[in-house]
């Protein structure tokens, strides 16, 4: 096409000026014919620019704008293209810049997990070494069993409550039958209401029983679900301490074995950091350990005292059928149940 283009400026007809001199007319069309192939050449230098780009990485599609009158029609307004160039880099920063962080996180963990998997393995083929402190494990293993025994204590008294509540609410209504039957056989008036009444007063003693009972069960329930369950977590975590500390003393110490170059020594250093940084955690929190168990076994001894006195002289005075003295274990204890000569039902009756 371009030698099409030359070979038609090159016939083109040699104009002749006013003055009839031809070489005026020579030099306008050999200026003319060297503009033409300055276009072309510019042409196929843009077409090569193009390809470039085109093969090039994607900036975001952003543009340069050249300014000019009333904007540019190649590319968009000024404003938004100097938007694009200055958020786009910005934007990308801050993406790498979390990329970068999480897979620091991700990196630090599988690290971390190795190095303590390693360790427990070995722990448990018994060919890595383990920090044992005798006392305090004594102690751990000691609360664990004692928990397992309270839980079986408030398992059982569950299980009076749950009895007791049914012989109470039998009792109810066998008192109303008795009631009931009283009022329509006149000659066993006397028989059935005498048992009414022995029954209702049994119910009112069972609910105020029930009510000792019920305090027993949630006292007992907090010291277990809440207080050593708060004692139990604070060990699993120094537990898992004291495994994260052995893995990376052993590391330290497989590493002080090696090579003592330039780059052994920087990956000993690195490892005596990150030594010292699981040895602080696991002080801190052998401390926190022994600082619970102390205070849980001082709880322990003092909420059990006061539930085991209550349970003991709720379940004599009912059995022995000293209503006074029932009535007055629950006041020490500043038990309240529900008044007496109420309109509503007891809340044993309740669904």
């Amino acid at each position: 096409m371009a030698d099409g283009i030359i070979s038609k400026a090159a016939t083109v007809e040699i104009p002749i000026n006013s003055n009839g001199n031809a070489d005026d007319g020579l030099e306008q069309t050999t200026e003319r014919q060297r503009r033409l192939n300055d276009k072309l050449g510019s042409d196929r230098g843009a077409r090569d620019l193009q390809q470039v780009m085109a093969s090039g990485p994607n900036l975001n599609e952003t543009s340069i704008v050249s300014g000019g009158y009333g904007g540019s029609t190649e590319g968009g307004g000024p404003a938004g293209s100097a938007k694009g160039s200055s958020d786009g880099p910005c934007a990308d920063e801050a993406g790498r810049g979390v990329a970068v962080e999480k897979l620091e996180t991700v990196k630090k963990w599988g690290f971390n997990t190795y190095k303590c998997t390693k360790q427990m393995i070995s722990e448990r083929f018994g060919r890595g070494q383990r920090t044992v402190d005798t006392e305090l494990e004594a102690q751990m293993e000691l609360l664990r069993d004692t928990k397992r025994k309270y839980e079986n204590v408030l398992r059982l008294a569950r299980a009076l409550t749950n009895h007791f509540y049914n012989l109470v609410q039998t009792q109810h209504a066998l008192g109303d039958a008795f009631a009931d039957l009283s009022q329509k056989s006149p000659e066993l008036r006397d028989e059935f209401g005498y048992n009414a009444e022995t029954q209702k007063l049994l119910c009112k003693n069972g609910e105020t029983l029930l009510g000792a009972v019920n305090f027993f069960v949630s006292g007992i329930n907090t010291l277990v679900n809440k207080s050593m369950e708060d004692t139990l977590m604070t060990i699993k975590m120094y537990e898992n301490a004291r495994l994260e500390f052995d893995a990376y003393r052993s590391d330290l110490e497989e590493l002080s074995l090696g090579p003592r170059d330039a780059a052994g020594v920087a990956r000993i250093e690195a490892a005596q950091q990150l030594y010292r940084v699981q040895k602080d955690k696991y002080e801190r929190l052998r401390s926190d350990v022994v600082v619970k168990l102390k205070f849980l076994e001082e709880n322990k001894v003092k909420v059990m005292h006061k539930q085991l006195l209550l349970f003991h002289n709720a379940i004599s005075a009912y059995f022995a059928g000293n209503q006074e003295q029932l009535e007055q274990t629950l006041q020490q204890f500043n038990i309240k149940l529900k008044p007496p000569g109420a309109d509503k039902p007891s809340w044993l009756e309740e669904p």
